[in-house]
């Protein structure tokens, strides 16, 4: 359960640990939003954040392996899907 607490002027809301841990809060900026019946908090998502970390990964597990190995179902040849040749 969580808690308002005094803060000067203000009041300040004392939210668990284990609350936090669950909705994998800990050490997010928030925006706060009202609703009908109360407050709705929710952290502030960059729509890029984790990208770095996931290319580096990608990156990482597929530099020694051969593009043709990897991607054998795709079609190489010349030809379009309406029977139509590529013209160079």
């Amino acid at each position: 359960m969580a808690h308002l607490i005094k803060s000067d002027n203000s009041q300040s809301i004392r939210i668990p640990q284990a609350i936090i841990k669950q909705a994998n809060l800990q050490d997010k900026a928030f925006e706060i939003h009202v609703v009908a019946n109360g407050i709705l908090i929710t952290p502030i998502i960059s729509t890029r954040e984790g990208w770095e970390e996931q290319f580096k990964n990608i990156s990482a597990s597929d530099a020694n392996q051969d593009f043709n190995e990897t991607h054998s179902n795709l079609e190489h040849g010349t030809e379009l899907a309406m029977g139509e040749t590529w013209e160079w």
